[in-house]
């Protein structure tokens, strides 16, 4: 691949596109003569074309450091939408590229825009919310149009071979409803729900510490059945923060509760649900690093921020520092859609460093906290057009649930049918 220089976004972009995506090694090159001597497969990136190789007209984006003011105009290609367009001499209409990478970086989220009430970047301040492409993971859409120009110009392009899949995420606040959670909050739970004529639920409270019925959010047996029974991929993710008016699940301590971690860890991943001051100090995040690690005797890979305020890149490089692999937060908890424009797993870029972190980015789709405002009807023929589009593509389908979601005193019966249709099973 020709550029005029290789800069470490030029690097990040392509090796995700080429090699992450489509499975194509890439070597780059800044020397014209090199390029034009080199027998085999060529693209050049850059304004003009230099013979006839595949061309790919730049925009100036990967060529910049820091932030600056973009002009974008999304314009309809084929079937999907696309911006930095370019001329026509260009064999895409648009910087696919520079496209990808504003969209992987999060480039908008540098930028000044309008939090919601819990300081978060919200689904309506996206482009892709503005303009009518949430619901499409366009940058893998457009690596398969770019797949099919590759193997058109190259018959001889050996391309990766991807197998679509489902991820279930188990967001585990509160592991326990009424166990272990000290006689004066009992006391007092057991005050209010007598005050809101919850006798039902007092009932349920007293049995379940006489031991006489099961914890209504204690559903991890019936989870971990159907991963037995469906090989179906779950990750469980526990929160070990201490008590605060944030973070209100019991103590870490408890048997019971690290029993539950290493229960779960035997038959799936499983990782930390980080509380609400480990998002953004990180003396807080070391603490629950070795809390997890100390029950599960083994290193923490896998994150999920309870309150999906990425605070980037501050938060990411919290991680990075601490040598966590894999983050689970890139979505919109109150929204379908693809935050980053795609399912595929990939690295983040930093744009304050402008460095590529080792840092692996797991962007979720569905977070059933949707489920509270719209119809499941509508959930549920959504789920099925992005879970046909994301096959198409062979991107998986990440999900985020609660353990509480599945127990008795919400919707149960339709989480559980979520998660069956999610799956195919």
């Amino acid at each position: 691949m020709y550029t005029s220089k290789v800069t470490p976004r030029i690097i990040y972009v392509f090796k995700h596109i080429c090699t992450q995506v489509l499975g194509i090694e890439i070597k780059f090159t800044t020397k014209i003569e090199e390029f034009i001597a080199h027998p085999d497969l060529k693209i050049s990136y850059g304004k003009k074309r230099l013979g006839n190789e595949l061309f790919i007209q730049n925009v100036n984006l990967l060529f910049e450091q820091g932030l600056g003011d973009l002009e974008i105009k999304v314009q309809p290609w084929e079937e999907s939408k696309c911006f930095f367009g370019v001329s026509e001499n260009s064999d895409l209409p648009f910087d696919i590229f520079a496209a990808s990478f504003y969209l992987l970086s999060r480039y908008e989220e540098y930028l000044p825009h309008v939090k919601d009430n819990l300081g978060r970047f919200p689904s309506s301040e996206s482009l892709a919310y503005k303009e009518g492409f949430l619901h499409s993971p366009v940058i893998d859409v457009w690596a398969y149009k770019f797949k099919k120009i590759l193997a058109f110009r190259f018959a001889e392009i050996d391309f990766k071979k991807r197998n679509y899949e489902s991820v279930s995420i188990i967001s585990v606040s509160h592991v326990f409803n009424f166990k272990n959670k000290g006689f004066l909050r009992s006391l007092t739970g057991t005050a209010i729900d007598m005050g809101h004529l919850k006798i039902s639920k007092v009932s349920d409270r007293i049995k379940v510490l006489l031991r006489l019925k099961k914890d209504p959010y204690n559903v991890f047996d019936d989870l971990i059945k159907i991963i037995k029974e469906h090989k179906v991929k779950m990750v469980f993710m526990f929160q070990l923060s201490d008590f605060n008016i944030y973070d209100r699940n019991i103590n870490h301590n408890r048997l019971n509760y690290k029993s539950i971690i290493k229960y779960a860890a035997d038959y799936s991943e499983v990782g930390l649900r980080l509380g609400y001051f480990a998002v953004q100090e990180m003396q807080a995040l070391k603490l629950e690093k070795k809390r997890f690690e100390n029950i599960i005797h083994g290193p923490l890979q896998n994150v999920l921020n309870s309150r999906y305020n990425l605070m980037l890149p501050e938060h990411y490089s919290y991680l990075n520092e601490l040598e966590i692999a894999n983050d689970y937060s890139m979505g919109y908890p109150e929204t379908i859609g693809f935050r980053a424009g795609t399912s595929t797993p990939y690295l983040f870029y930093d744009i304050n460093m402008e460095v590529t972190t080792p840092l692996r980015i797991h962007p979720y789709v569905f977070h059933s906290q949707v489920c509270h405002k719209r119809s499941s009807e509508e959930i549920q023929h959504t789920i099925t057009g992005i879970m046909r589009e994301l096959k198409l593509v062979q991107a998986p389908f990440v999900s985020i649930f609660k353990n509480r979601d599945f127990s008795e005193y919400y919707n149960n019966a339709f989480y559980y049918s979520l998660l069956k249709q999610i799956h195919e099973i």
